[in-house]
């Protein structure tokens, strides 16, 4: 039963499987589910103007990354998008991962309802999250 769940969760996650009865198969799944930190971010610049939505395992080290400009060709470097004005925390990379989608899909008015509801003077949390 373990593994026909095991095997319909791959299948349902669009996870290739090259050899069913290989012990691969069952430490990648556990290691896949396993329980660990995952965030989802918004990000603005300094006057409030574009936002980005981002998922990490690491916001601590991802925001940080945003805040030097670790890539200067990408899109919250080119635009200064790197005030942390919202997260969350999961525990499962899939929850994680979903919920970027979902915001991602939001109207702008939407996620600014969001923002608001967590944070209405829109500080910046990278410090409050470094503690």
């Amino acid at each position: 039963m373990v593994k026909l769940e095991i095997l319909s969760f791959f299948a349902s996650n669009n996870i290739n499987i090259m050899a069913q009865n290989d012990n691969r198969v069952y430490k990648s799944f556990y290691k896949h589910m396993s329980k660990h930190n995952y965030y989802i971010y918004i990000l603005t610049n300094k006057n409030n103007t574009v936002l980005y939505t981002g998922v990490s395992s690491n916001i601590e080290q991802r925001i940080y990354q945003h805040k030097t400009k670790k890539d200067p060709a990408c899109f919250t470097s080119k635009y200064n998008v790197n005030k942390l004005i919202y997260f969350e925390r999961f525990d499962y990379i899939n929850a994680a991962i979903k919920r970027e989608k979902q915001i991602k899909g939001l109207l702008r008015k939407r996620k600014i309802e969001l923002i608001n509801s967590f944070n209405p003077d829109w500080e910046d949390l990278y410090e409050t999250i470094c503690k």
